[in-house]
Formats: structure tokens, sequence, C-alpha cells
């Protein structure tokens, strides 16, 4: 047999991806670097893959009875996911970040290797991820986070439905949307009944009603919006009661998904549930945003990561597959679309390391910011590269075991999990218009690199314009949000690649996105960048 392609294992994640090393090096130092080593080498194992494949393969089943009738509401999940987990939250993806000291570092090291191990296998980042937010709104709250922290902070993965004091490690959901409101939590109406004197430490409440989509079901904790006497509240619920019973949490039914079918959603009904109060009543909405905008860093991580195992088993496959007389990646006009895809993931890759660094080193402002830009770009982008990319294997790619047609099916979750591209977009508009300490922070950013590129530079200019004169009441300014969004986030990406990366790597991202020297479709930069694609290609791995 002739001409064939081997398997795509055996690489190194980390080693390859010279963009993600070398934010890891600016941002967390060498330390970090090495200490992420041999998770980005794991990664790229035989076994690791074939783990990423079985958890896929093998969909979670849900358990409401036992043999006896007994409610139990479990989910039964295959072996390779609790593998996958094991390694993730040994390697500290989970909230150990928000115990570490400020400027450490820490959130970049977790965000470097949530994006590495996330390459793997998508569906089991989801329950790291929510444990990792958790501790962003646990940390506010004294008694809570000592009795939570530890626990969601800690590297053993520890299954079973449990007492927290019983545990040696825990992990953490969340959930807010209901039926009727999807985004719109505040049409929420599952009820908080405040009850004294409860089975749990702090304001406990009796919680009635619904969770229309609750990812990662057999978490130990969630938390959970409700509409208490005083408006939205936000409510620490728990699975399992001090007492060892299990807190009233019955799984309706798991949700049948176009991918992500490693992990669990479910429907949840909450009959008289016990939760503690989080944060004052009717500020729900503003206890659980710290969660939400943690949660949304890491939809741009795991969207970078797809990108990044797309680029890459393309790349695999054009060096290894001859057609009309030469390898693949040797001729023009595939080297134009390999080329194009690198700058695209490199850009993201440069971008999710920068914003985890505005979390470490306090940054509020700008990752507030540059998060909802960063969640609503990047995501975007996913789904048309993983295409391309595809497209690269021709027919292979449409098979399922060369590992494409699961990213595919991965590649627009990250754009509608915590808020679609409409309501990242609008909360741009909120930000620049009612915090314009953030519109600021993005200002300082992009200005870092001013003079250095007369193109970015008037680009930069007429975004920022036209973003500072928003008017917030304007229908014409919300018919227009995508647009401003796009400007203002491909702004930061070019500032960043020419504040970070090589010059072909710069410039030619900005000749292609900002100043318009290429097509529609990926693989149509102007003929003038085909001196820089080898740079760019050969940082990709």
């Amino acid at each position: 047999m002739t001409n064939q392609v081997p398997p795509f294992v055996g690489g190194d994640f980390l080693a390859d991806d010279v963009a993600l090393r070398e934010s890891v090096d600016r941002w967390a130092g060498s330390a970090a670097a090495a200490d992420l080593a041999p998770l980005g080498a794991l990664a790229g194992t035989e076994e690791a893959q074939e783990h990423g494949r079985l958890a896929d393969s093998h969909v979670p089943v849900l358990r409401t009875h036992d043999a006896r009738g007994h409610r139990v509401d479990e989910v039964e999940f295959h072996p390779s996911w609790h593998w996958l987990m094991t390694q993730a939250v040994g390697a500290g993806l989970t909230a150990g970040p928000w115990t570490a000291p400020t400027g450490s570092g820490a959130h970049v090291r977790r965000a470097a290797g949530f994006l590495l191990w996330s390459r793997v296998e998508a569906g089991h980042g989801c329950p790291v991820s929510m444990t990792y937010a958790a501790g962003s709104a646990l940390r506010h709250d004294a008694a809570l986070g000592a009795r939570w922290l530890p626990a969601l902070a800690s590297r053993s993965y520890d299954v079973g439905i449990r007492p927290v004091t019983q545990k040696a490690g825990a992990i953490s959901g969340m959930g807010m949307t209901e039926k009727q409101g999807g985004s719109d939590v505040r049409t929420n109406t599952t009820r908080a009944v405040a009850t004294p004197g409860g089975p749990l430490p702090g304001e406990t409440y009796r919680l009635t009603g619904h969770k229309w989509f609750c990812s990662a079901p057999m978490s130990d904790v969630f938390l959970v919006l409700a509409q208490a006497r005083g408006g939205l509240t936000c409510f620490v619920v728990p699975r399992a009661l001090d007492d060892g019973t299990r807190n009233a949490f019955a799984l309706q039914r798991l949700k049948d998904k176009l991918g992500n079918h490693s992990n669990a959603s479910a429907e949840v009904e909450l009959d008289g549930t016990w939760g503690s109060r989080l944060g004052l009543e009717g500020r729900g909405v503003r206890t659980i945003i710290d969660m939400v905008g943690a949660t949304r860093l890491d939809c741009i991580l795991g969207s970078t990561a797809t990108m990044r195992d797309a680029l890459s088993r393309a790349l695999h496959h054009a060096r290894r597959r001859e057609a009309f007389g030469a390898l693949l990646a040797d001729q023009p006009l595939m080297r134009n679309v390999l080329a194009d895809l690198a700058l695209e993931a490199e850009a993201a890759t440069v971008l999710g390391l920068r914003l985890a660094h505005a979390v470490d080193a306090g940054e509020t402002e700008l990752a507030r910011l540059g998060v909802a830009l960063g969640k609503f770009w990047v995501c975007k982008r996913t789904a048309p590269l993983v295409a391309e990319a595809l497209e690269c294997l021709g027919g292979n790619g449409y098979v399922e075991e060369n590992g494409l047609a699961r990213l595919y099916r991965e590649a627009p979750l990250n754009s509608i999990w915590e808020g679609s591209g409409n309501v990242n977009a609008l909360d741009v508009m909120r930000a620049v218009t009612r915090e314009p300490t953030t519109l600021e922070a993005l200002t300082k950013e992009v200005h870092e690199v001013r003079g250095r590129s007369t193109e970015l530079d008037a680009y930069v200019d007429s975004a920022l314009a036209e973003a500072r004169s928003l008017d917030p009441t304007s229908a014409e300014a919300a018919f227009g949000a995508r647009a401003l969004v796009e400007r203002l986030a491909l702004a930061l990406q070019a500032a960043l690649l020419v504040q970070h990366s090589p010059s072909p790597v710069a410039d030619a991202f900005v000749a292609s996105r900002i100043a318009g020297r290429r097509g529609h479709t990926f693989g149509s930069l102007d003929v003038d960048l085909a001196g820089a694609a080898s740079v760019v290609i050969d940082r990709a791995g």
C-alpha cells in the first residue's frame, strides 16, 4: 500500500506549537512551560488519543432508578471519560489558580494546559472548565469558599456522590438556563424560599423549578440561579448533603447533541432542593458573572484547541500525501490554505493566553472586554476553519476515524455555550457604553504597537472612534453590533501579533485581515504573502 498517511499520533502538542510555547514563556515563565511539558507529550500519545475516541464514541447513560425502584439520578460514563478527567484534574486544570497569589502566572499556566488537553477530547473539558470558573465566584464568600475551594482546587479526581467533607476532590457545574428564557436568565421561574436551619452552612433556601441545560450533572456542586423574595439570586447546590443523603436533583433526560457526545447535558427538576445563598438576594447575575466570564475565557481556549488540532491534522496529512507528482504541502495553493489556517490559529492562541495573563495581572477591565470580544470572534471562526482543514484531507477528512469529523461536530459549540453570538455582541456594547474604562484598557493595549503599521493604525482609529460614539439606546447601533465586535477583535489580535509574533506572521495577518488583501475563503491570501507562508506554517508544527 502506498501514499497512505499514517495515524495522527506521536506528536508533542506543546513542543510543536511555537506560538503557545512562546506565550507561556512570556506570561508565565519557563518553569510553567517545563511543568506543562509532560501534559503536552501525553496529549499526543496513542493512549491519550484512543481514550479521547472512546469517550466520544460511548455516550453517557442515564440511570434514574436502582433495581429496587429508588431514585438515584446517576449518569454512567465510559472508563475513558474518567481517565481523561483524572489527567485533567491531576494536571491542575480546575480551580487551583484562584488559590494562587496574584501575578504568579497560574492562570496562564492553567489556560495553556486546558488548551493542550482539550485537543485530546473536548467534552470532558466542560466540567473541568466549570470547576475552574466556580472558584472565581466562590472566592468572594469566605465561608462557602473555605468549604468548597480546597476540594475544587484539588488535584485528585474523586468519583461518586458523597458529602464534600468525605471527598479528596470535587467537580462543579452550573444551572442557569430554563425552558422559557435561555440566555435571558432574568425570566427564570425557579423559586427559592428562605428556610433557616437547613442541612447546609450559611443562609439556606429550598429551590423548586427546572434547568433546561445542566452539563456534567454528576458534578458534586452547582451554582444555580433562582428567584428569591428579593429577585434573581445565586445559590450553591450540592448533590449530597452533609448527613450523606442526596439532595433533590432529578435528572429527567440527557440531551441528544450534535457533538460533545462524551459530556452529559441534562434537564433537571428541583423539588425542595437545598441551597446556600451566594451573594445578596437580587444580585444573582452580578454574583455569578465572574463564573460566566471564566467559562467564556475557556470557550476561547477550547475553540483555539479545536482550531489547532484541525490545523495539525491538516498539516500531518499534507506533509505525507502526494498528489499530481508532489507532496500536498509543497503545492502553492495548498500552502496558501495552510498558511491562512495557521494565521488564524496563532492569532487565537496569542489572544487567549494574553487574556489569561490579564486575569493573572488583575487587569479586570481588559479581561472584561477582551473576553467578550474573543468569545464572539474566535468561537465564530472555528467552524469555517475546521471545515477547511477537513477539506485538506479530501474524502479522508469526512471519514470518522481520521478525527476531523468529530472536530467539525464540536466546532459550533463554544459559539453557543455561555451566550451565543448576539448575546456576546450586545455584551460588548454594554461594556463599552456602561463601563468606559474597559474601552480605555483596550485602547491602551492596541496602542502598544502604534506607529509600526500605518494600515493597522488607521483601522484601530476607525474602530475605536465607532466604539466611542455608540448610542446604547439606538436600534441602528444594535443592528451593527456584530460588525463592530469583529473590527475590535481583529484590531486586538493584530496588535498582539505585531507585538509578540515574528514580522512575517504579523505582517501577513495585518495584510490579510486588516488591509483586506485576501478573498472571502481560507486559502485566498494575496500572492504577495507567498513569501511569508513558510514561516507561518513552520511555526504551526
